[in-house]
């Protein structure tokens, strides 16, 4: 079993056991790419169909306002699950990009086929029913604490809570997440 095998399956394990009959027959659902730095995963505007999980590597998740201003959603690394879900969910058009700001490797799984593995596998209904509960908690997490806490406590949070960002990611996109400049956050780090 290579590692990106090896690592899905420890991830899931977390929340469900699996024999490697079911182990096979979930990873037969999911096909590896590698991307380089720079390139998408998921492009505004195109039709989404892929929903990723982060092997190695970092990507950003993003979209620009009406003023060409970046706004950055997420940092996606190991162990993480990507896409644009809304586009991926109701098979429409990304609203969001998503790129990578490492050399990645991911595992992928199509629309298609995670409804039929969810409709087959109990467990990896309960496994995804979990990362979204999760996946919810986060996002509300992130939302009220862009409405409650000053962007010195958000910038706080997120070295309490990803230390490791502030070595893979440059300045200027952990600014853009924090919704504050370049030369804010400088002070900050002072």
């Amino acid at each position: 079993m290579n590692s990106g095998a090896q690592r899905l399956r420890s991830h899931i394990e977390e929340i469900v056991s699996l024999s490697d009959e079911e182990f096979e027959q979930i990873f037969s659902y999911f096909k590896p790419v590698k991307k380089r730095k720079y390139q998408f995963i998921v492009e505004e505007g195109e039709l989404v169909n892929k929903e990723f999980w982060v092997v190695k590597g970092c990507l950003k998740s993003y979209f620009y306002d009406d003023q060409g201003k970046e706004h950055i959603l997420q940092f996606p690394m190991e162990n993480w699950w990507t896409t644009d879900y809304d586009a991926f969910i109701n098979r429409s058009l990304a609203k969001t990009s998503v790129d990578c700001i490492e050399d990645c490797e991911l595992l992928y799984i199509t629309y298609e086929d995670k409804e039929k593995l969810t409709s087959e596998s109990h467990k990896m209904e309960r496994f995804w029913g979990k990362k979204t509960k999760a996946g919810y908690v986060a996002l509300q997490n992130r939302i009220l604490s862009l409405l409650r806490n000053t962007a010195q406590e958000r910038y706080n949070l997120l070295l309490a809570q990803y230390p490791q960002l502030f070595q893979r990611v440059p300045k200027k996109f952990i600014a853009a997440y924090l919704g504050v400049t370049r030369e804010t956050l400088s002070r900050f780090q002072n």
